[in-house]
């Protein structure tokens, strides 16, 4: 038999990226870069961009909880949400640095879910998503009929100061004037790749491997000495950080927040 049809582009790019993995990661950075400034004075462009990279960083969370330790979670929303609100609280009431209200705000997201982990744990399977979705709807109304946090209307979530700059002035550059939106693209990148970069190093690491195990089979991560609960306490309790930074970031950007 004569060789088959040569693969397309697309096949094309696949395998070079699996056969060097590091060069395909700078390539895709470099990708995001020229987009950017490609549309560097196109708001709605620039938004979308933001967009995606905060969803993919949100996304990095779930596939930390789900893809290596096994945990269902449906309510990566919810996480998402807590950190926009948070923001929304901190910036508005508080004279703390916004680079360290990102931190704080992944960080209440990561406690709310200490508390929801309790009940995932003493269930499994399809009754363990349960819990988590409902926790996803209860947040929703929790937020709807709380008027502290703005109910339905939601909240006004002031833009991002990074070092004295406020990241919502436009500026020039080369007497070009220049979206307001691409300082949060090239912010929205360096958190996503930074996210990426920890997410593949706890894939590597010792860490990655317990996950796995659990992921696997419980029984036998159990009788060579690990610790089940532990171990799924850490995969969701991290993944809720990197959905809170992102959905932090994302209030700044989109200046509100309500419960849709």
């Amino acid at each position: 038999a004569g060789p088959g049809p040569r693969p397309g582009p697309p096949r094309r790019i696949e395998a070079a990226g699996i056969r060097r993995p590091g060069l395909a990661r700078l390539w895709a950075a470099a990708g995001a870069l020229a987009l950017i400034a490609a549309f560097y004075d196109t708001h709605f462009a620039l938004l979308m961009i933001c967009t995606v990279l905060l969803y993919t960083t949100a996304c990095l969370g779930l596939t930390l909880q789900f893809g290596f330790s096994g945990v269902a979670n449906f309510a990566g929303a919810a996480f998402f949400g807590i950190g926009s609100y948070a923001t929304a609280v901190l910036a508005t009431h508080s004279g703390l640095p916004h680079l360290l209200i990102i931190v704080i705000s992944g960080v209440i997201a990561a406690l709310v879910g200490s508390l929801l982990i309790a009940p995932v744990l003493r269930t499994r399977g399809h009754y363990a998503a349960l819990v988590t979705i409902a926790f996803g709807i209860l947040f929703k109304t929790f937020i709807e009929v709380n008027d502290v946090l703005g109910g339905p209307q939601g909240l006004q979530v002031p833009g991002m100061r990074l070092f004295g700059y406020a990241l919502n002035d436009g500026f020039t550059l080369f007497g070009a004037d220049v979206s307001f939106y691409l300082s949060y693209a090239l912010l929205s990148l360096g958190i996503c790749g930074g996210v990426f970069v920890v997410v593949k190093a706890l894939e590597r690491s010792w860490v990655g491997l317990a996950m796995d195990v659990v992921r696997t089979d419980e029984t036998a991560a159990a009788t060579f000495g690990l610790h089940i609960a532990r171990w799924k306490v850490v995969a969701f309790m991290l993944g809720n950080f990197f959905a809170g930074i992102a959905g932090s970031v994302y209030g700044m950007v989109t200046g509100f927040v309500a419960p849709n």
